[in-house]
């Protein structure tokens, strides 16, 4: 894995910091929650505290009932909470995304001198480029390669977090559907073996029945346009993000879809697409036209000031134009 390439320099400058802070992007998903935890039980193992930062009012149903488990195990704050402790020997500990605008807190980490990333995402002009920067666009979420880096240094985790890395891992693989490698499944078993349990990974998964149905209308909605499935939600329904992910999910289960693209409007009155693809189509890069992001496999975006039916139209016309 690419992240054992940099063991030497990641392990420098944790050692080599008076305090560290982890941080993922805006809106958690276990992935990000599931690095942030793994990546703090890394650094305890080296001797120093860190603490996660998580400015999110809202978290969406597997990543809060992940944080109720453990909120006493690690250490929480807000970036209010934190900003009089940063110093040039300062560390920040990016995971789960290589783009410091879908940051929890663009503003903090503009104030970090020392920064590493961990992510599996594509990089691009926008991205990180301060700092050790490990990206592994071969792994199949951030997960595996904190689970990988933990089994390499042999630290023992308890089972709730092995769980929730475990968590992250199946989220971002579908179920072991997309982006899974012999390095997936191996990573897998470690967990397992270190109490990880995959009964609580379905129950941080589970789905609200009222919701499923609600997301079943949407998908009514799809359109077929070459091999892309595209759908959208009711302008006047506000969706959340997780919902059109899920939704994205389930259209590329079907016969001859190659990558879907889902459109609802949120909470903040945004314009949000989730998209979801085998890798033959990189939705990352489509998805960086509406300033968004994330690899071949699965992507996101937030749009202002728009309408859910301008965002439907310049998407079929850059699906229009696949191969």
């Amino acid at each position: 894995m690419e992240i054992l390439k940099h063991i030497d320099e990641l392990n420098n400058m944790i050692v080599n910091s008076t305090n560290i802070f982890i941080m993922g992007h805006r809106y958690l998903d276990l992935d990000a929650l599931g690095g942030a935890v793994g990546i703090y039980e890394y650094i305890k193992e080296k001797g120093k505290r860190p603490v996660i930062i998580i400015n999110d009012k809202k978290n969406e149903k597997g990543v809060k009932k992940a944080l109720d488990a453990i909120k006493d195990e690690y250490s929480i704050k807000t970036s209010n909470k934190i900003k009089d402790k940063i110093n040039n020997e300062s560390l920040l500990i990016v995971v789960d995304t290589n783009k410091d605008y879908l940051l929890q807190d663009k503003e903090l980490f503009s104030l970090f001198k020392k920064v590493i990333v961990i992510d599996h995402h594509d990089e691009n002009k926008q991205s990180i480029n301060k700092g050790l920067i490990i990206i592994d666009k071969d792994a199949s979420s951030t997960c595996e390669m904190i689970a990988d880096l933990l089994d390499n240094e042999n630290i023992k985790i308890n089972k709730k977090t092995a769980t929730i890395i475990l968590s992250g891992i199946v989220l971002d693989t579908t179920n072991y559907v997309i982006k899974t490698t012999t390095d997936t499944y191996r990573t897998s078993y470690i967990l397992s073996l270190q109490g990880a349990d995959p009964r609580y990974v379905q129950y941080l998964l589970k789905q609200d029945l009222k919701e499923y149905v609600e997301r079943q209308k949407v998908i009514t909605n799809v359109k077929q346009i070459k091999n892309v499935a595209l759908s959208k939600g009711k302008s006047n329904i506000i969706y959340r993000r997780e919902d059109l992910a899920k939704i994205a999910d389930t259209l590329l289960q079907f016969d001859k879809i190659k990558a879907s693209f889902v459109i609802g409007k949120l909470e903040n009155g945004e314009i949000g697409i989730s998209a979801r693809s085998l890798g033959i189509i990189n939705v990352g890069k489509i998805l960086e036209k509406f300033n968004g992001g994330g690899d071949e496999n699965e992507a996101g975006a937030s749009i202002k000031d728009s309408t859910i039916k301008k965002v439907e139209e310049e998407l079929k016309n850059i699906i229009k134009t696949l191969n």
